[in-house]
């Protein structure tokens, strides 16, 4: 467990999990989004009787629908991030760096709520 001093107060984690289930709840109506894209579940128009460049929009709507894969896919892990720093929050380890044990700064907290390193670690890394 966490020193009482390298933690954040109740309340103040309390505003991270409001900002972090904020974030949760838009992201998942960000990944519906992409998916119903993927999908194509809203395309009922006649695009595939016009013979005109038919390969060519085939192609184009394939380069589409692995983009559209790979942002569902980023997006799904910024989610499970998401729930990760929810149930640090929960267990009261939410806000403390994984290499230097130190507080992770709140104004980088409220931007990246997923955070796991400070920006000291993040430099150490490079």
């Amino acid at each position: 467990m966490v020193d009482e001093k390298m933690r954040y107060s109740e309340a103040d984690l309390a505003e991270f999990k409001e900002i972090i289930l904020n974030k949760i709840e838009k992201a998942q109506i960000d990944l519906e989004l992409i998916k119903s894209a993927y999908m194509n579940d809203l395309n009922n128009g006649t695009d595939d009787t016009s013979p005109t460049f038919k390969a060519f929009e085939e192609g184009s709507e394939t380069m589409s629908k692995e983009a559209n894969s790979q942002l569902a896919i980023r997006q799904e892990k910024f989610i499970r991030d998401l729930k990760n720093a929810l149930f640090r929050v929960e267990n009261k380890t939410y806000g403390v760096c994984k290499v230097t044990g130190k507080l992770i700064g709140k104004e980088r907290l409220k931007i990246v709520p997923h955070a796991t390193m400070s920006i000291e670690a993040k430099n150490l890394q490079r």
